[in-house]
């Protein structure tokens, strides 16, 4: 490794194994770092004899990061473990990473601010395939710079060919996985030999001890980075004084430079750049600062300022790796919230190309992504952002898909460049818009969404809905469930995945027919509220009214008009709603018919009377 002049904080992970030793690894460096207070090494010491028995003179220096009573009761790594320790060479920031592969959700956490991972592998087993699923997760979150740790090469004797014969192995998976800089070196955990020092019972490794590499990894980029600074808050404490702070995650500014404010594409100069501890001539990556322009123009949390001479590239559609850390299944053209950097927009994931088996890397077909799975996928953005791929700029690259309707954080993303179509497609203009279409109709563009259990009679009411309307004169067009999967939805099916694709056609369709100036009737289960909503944003204010009719699932099994309910109680008919598969009830819809006992015309009359601009 080539050794910098001037090294500076240094974030790495330690993964392996279950059983590999990276608690104890990490416990014994800290220990050789010279970290650990007489009264902590103290507490160890009775944890140890705890954990042991009375008697026992071992330290267990697993202890020492192992804090959750699970993990210590048994003998694993489950939660991150981030822990700050330094020498008089460098500071150093470690996450202790789980090794099971049901924590891979946690190991990403620690993985994706690493700079460098210690990879463990025991002496005794080789490269294993938990070992192959760390290396690929290292890989796909950036970190480009590995250090191998044979650890317990006490039980194999110390045996030179034993540790050559692993490295080899390795050196051959990292270099399948884009990794050309691996540095491989034999140690024993417990006894501390190659940890903080050299060992002088393996005279045949040459190279320094871990803590001697770690001090002087060399971590700096190969390229130097574009100036980029993600807008986080546009500070205005008074009328003098207008600035755009944020955090620099990429390459330097300095006084009377030229900056392009990203998407909006308004350029200015840089007239001051403003710190807490004054005014600076020039500042880097990794600096908080405030950035003050030479004249005012349109800028708002989320933009970001970038050289004008080599902008950031600006997209709405993408092709991405995700990592699944969601609960519920990742489910296609399914909204979400996209966080990148400091901007949050609505995006969904077109397709999944295919999932990819991190214990082999073998590329899987896929129509979903389970928890812990990685998948290859396209996604689509409502709105363009600037970006940098993630091989090139984390904070700009990487992002997180927020559930919209608890806020959880069910994915965190890779971009891997934009799709060509996102740059070759723009809105074409039209002079007959929505508004003339509907003025010519004497009518206000609406699209009534009808929810509702099977049998409920849905199609029903919005039958005698529309006929009333057209009684009245009015405009419109019926789009009913069943209908439209003889046609546009004719190749899907009901699982969870088809039953959103299906909602979001029907949705497109009747965005289409509003904006031709109709009042369209929507009558679909569509159990989730997730789609419903997207639904409903796809629509203007006012534009959108959910009709829920709201029968009893013993009410629709009673009258059961197609034997649906019948068949799904027999099992011939999987994933029926209501019966094997939830029905999610609105939470505030415009319109709420009790359906159970009352008659069809009245219901209708219920939905007329509610309706805008038919007085």
């Amino acid at each position: 490794m080539t050794v910098p002049s001037v090294p500076g904080l240094l974030r790495f992970i330690t993964c392996g194994s279950v059983d590999d030793g990276k608690s104890s690894l990490l416990g014994r460096l800290l220990y050789d770092a010279g970290m650990l207070p007489d009264d902590q090494l103290a507490a160890l010491e009775r944890d140890s004899r705890r954990q042991h028995g009375v008697g026992s003179d071992m330290l267990d220096f697993a202890l020492l990061t192992d804090g959750l009573d699970a993990e210590r009761e048994q003998g694993i790594t489950i939660d991150v473990a981030y822990r700050y320790f330094h020498t008089a060479r460098r500071n150093f920031i470690v996450a202790d990473c789980p090794g099971h592969e049901q924590y891979t959700r946690n190991m990403a956490t620690g993985a994706s601010n690493a700079e460098l991972a210690v990879v463990l592998v025991d002496a005794r087993k080789g490269v294993l395939t938990q070992t192959r699923r760390h290396t690929y997760i290292c890989a796909l979150l950036g970190i480009r710079q590995l250090v191998l740790a044979v650890n317990k090469m006490d039980l194999v004797d110390f045996d030179q060919a034993a540790f050559e014969a692993i490295a080899a192995s390795y050196r051959e998976l990292a270099a399948e996985l884009g990794i050309d800089q691996v540095h491989c070196l034999p140690v024993a955990a417990l006894s501390g030999d190659n940890v903080g020092t050299r060992s002088t019972r393996m005279p045949w490794y040459a190279g320094d001890s871990l803590l001697g590499l770690l001090e002087f990894a060399d971590v700096t980029p190969v390229r130097a980075a574009d100036f980029r600074m993600p807008v986080q808050w546009v500070s205005r404490p008074d009328h003098s004084f207008r600035g755009y702070a944020g955090t620099i995650c990429g390459g330097r500014v300095s006084c009377d430079d030229e900056i392009v404010v990203q998407p909006g594409g308004q350029r200015a100069r840089v007239a001051r750049i403003v710190t807490a501890d004054g005014d600076l001539a020039q500042a880097g990556e990794g600096q908080a600062v405030t950035l003050c322009l030479d004249r005012e123009i349109d800028i708002i949390r989320g933009d970001v300022l970038a050289d004008a001479l080599h902008p950031a590239q600006v997209a709405d559609q993408f092709a991405c790796h995700l990592l699944w850390v969601g609960d519920a299944p990742l489910l296609p053209n399914r909204d979400y919230w996209l966080k990148l950097g400091t901007r949050t927009v609505s995006a969904r994931v077109m397709s999944i190309r295919h999932k990819v088996d991190v214990n082999s890397q073998a590329k899987l077909a896929a129509r979903q992504l389970l928890l812990n799975e990685v998948g290859s996928c396209t996604l689509g953005l409502d709105e363009e952002i600037a970006f940098e791929t993630y091989a090139d700029n984390r904070t700009l690259g990487g992002f997180i898909l927020i559930d919209r309707q608890n806020n959880a954080t069910v994915a965190c993303g890779m971009l891997d460049f934009a799709l060509r179509r996102s740059a070759n497609v723009h809105w074409q203009h039209v002079d007959i818009d929505k508004q003339v279409r509907a003025s010519s109709k004497g009518q206000q563009p609406l699209c009534l969404w009808f929810t509702g259990l099977s049998g409920a009679g849905k199609s029903t009411v919005a039958n005698l809905v529309e006929r009333r309307l057209h009684a009245l004169g009015c405009h419109t067009y019926l789009l009913d469930g069943d209908n439209v999967r003889h046609g546009i939805n004719k190749d899907l099916g009901f699982t969870p995945e088809d039953r959103v694709e299906n909602i979001r056609r029907i949705a497109e369709v009747a965005h289409l027919m509003v904006d031709a100036g109709l009042i369209v009737l929507v009558s679909a289960i569509s159990p989730y509220r997730g789609e419903r909503r997207s639904a409903r944003d796809m629509f203007e204010p006012g534009e959108f009214i959910e009709v829920f009719v709201d029968a009893s699932l013993e009410e629709c099994e009673r009258r059961d008009p197609k034997g649906l309910y019948r068949k799904a109680r027999s099992g011939a008919i999987r994933n029926f709603t209501g019966i094997d598969a939830p029905y999610e009830r609105p939470e505030a819809a415009e319109v709420h018919l009790l359906a159970d006992g009352r008659r069809a015309e009245a219901l209708a009359e219920q939905v007329i009377a509610s309706l805008p601009g038919l007085d």
